[in-house]
């Protein structure tokens, strides 16, 4: 539930997303799910020339399931907060499991 919780800090902020198959598209992300699938609006293909016929798409829906990364704006991520956040789940985890 982390990442879901950290993503939805990021709606209105632009992100690229690579995925599965060597398609990357640049876009403004307006929503993700607890299955981190994605939609991205205004989006562009990174390398159009080798996907011309997405030219013409202006919003995607992404399936959680065929994203590889996520490459995130260095401005619109807090690290220590994300480090610290890491930390007590993992700590929570392992209290779980005694």
């Amino acid at each position: 539930m982390l990442f879901f919780s950290f993503f939805k800090t990021l709606v209105d902020h632009e992100v690229t997303i690579e995925l599965k198959n060597d398609l990357s598209i640049r876009g403004t992300l307006k929503s993700v799910d607890q299955f981190l699938n994605i939609k991205l609006d205004e989006i562009q293909v990174v390398d159009e020339v080798k996907y011309p016929h997405l030219s013409a798409v202006k919003n995607v829906f992404i399936r959680g399931s065929v994203v590889r990364y996520v490459h995130l704006p260095a401005n619109a991520v807090d690290t220590a907060l994300l480090e610290d956040a890491t930390r007590k789940e993992a700590a929570a985890q392992a209290n779980k499991s005694k």
